[in-house]
């Protein structure tokens, strides 16, 4: 019988890298406030809310493996979030123009009957191209990237942005680092290519 996994996250993203795994999973959105706190680097800020929204769903799910999972950019030392509008997905992409971001993706596998918890932090660094104004707005225009950290679709029309990609998986990118994942996930007993 295939363990029961739990996503804790509603993003479609990551629904759509999880499913690649071929393991049947559910969804469910965890509460968790996500504000940094003082000091906090972009490293201990992911990892610490992967595992939060692994751990705020334990007690409806205690016999699931509950994967969390959390991103950030960071340009030039500061974290950038999420966009949410046109007018600050073009600054975010004129600020990164010609330079590199690094993000930082926290991961985490709980299983709250065990009490046995997995943690990670992926870090995967964009370079990118200059870039003209016109090639931003057109950018912006035609993929709508407003809920993506860092203002772009690297599995879409966002990889004309840049010069090159650094980093172990491209799925990190997209918000859940799958060969760290499938690494935890044998550790935990199941392994995608055999069950």
């Amino acid at each position: 019988m295939t363990p029961s996994i739990l996503l804790a996250s509603t993003s479609p993203f990551r629904q759509t890298l999880l499913r690649k795994l071929g393991l049947p999973f559910i969804t469910a959105a965890p509460e968790v406030d996500e504000s940094p706190h003082p000091g906090e680097s972009a490293e201990a800020l992911v990892t610490r809310l992967a595992v939060a929204k692994a751990q705020a769903l334990a007690k409806r799910y205690p016999g699931h493996w509950i994967i969390g999972s959390d991103q950030v950019c960071v340009l030039e030392g500061a974290i950038t979030g999420k966009p949410h509008t046109e007018e600050n997905a073009c600054a975010q992409l004129r600020a990164a123009s010609g330079k590199a971001i690094t993000f930082y993706t926290g991961l985490a596998l709980f299983h709250p009957a065990s009490d046995r918890l997995m943690q990670y932090c992926e870090p995967f660094v964009v370079h990118f191209r200059a870039l003209t104004d016109a090639e931003i707005a057109g950018y912006v225009k035609k993929e709508q990237p407003l809920q993506c950290a860092g203002s772009f679709k690297s599995e879409g029309l966002g990889i004309c942005l840049f010069d090159r990609l650094e980093g172990r998986d491209p799925n990190t990118l997209v918000g859940l680092p799958l060969i760290a994942l499938s690494a935890m996930l044998q550790q935990a007993g199941i392994n995608p290519l055999t069950v």
